[in-house]
């Protein structure tokens, strides 16, 4: 469920930069590093649309790199200590109690 909202809300979002970018063709003065041009805005509207998104993919595949490492130490942890526990015999459990003894038949006939 939680994938289906994201790709709603992706969705969602995507139609609200098109529909910017189809509004805003003009073209506009876009400066940068080494001088100036003009550009159509909805150029620059897609290009950074998508260069926000190539930069948010990054990240998210870094963070899964990390935390796929951190599955593969938990795993490992998990199989030692698994296999520690089967090394392990087991104890028989001490009974402190005193077992009960069936009633007689005079100590029956009194209940």
């Amino acid at each position: 469920m939680k994938g289906q909202s994201f790709f709603i809300l992706g969705l969602i979002f995507a139609l609200i930069i098109a529909v910017l970018a189809v509004i805003n063709n003009d073209p506009v003065q876009f400066n940068y590093v080494f001088g100036s041009q003009k550009w159509p805005l909805i150029l620059i509207i897609l290009t950074t649309a998508v260069f926000g998104g190539v930069v948010a993919a990054s990240l998210s595949f870094v963070k899964i790199v990390q935390l796929r490492g951190q599955v593969k130490q938990k795993n490992k942890r998990i199989a030692e200590l698994e296999e520690e526990i089967k090394q392990h015999k087991p104890v028989e459990p001490v009974v402190e109690e005193e077992p009960i003894q069936p009633a007689t038949r005079t100590e029956r006939a009194q209940l």
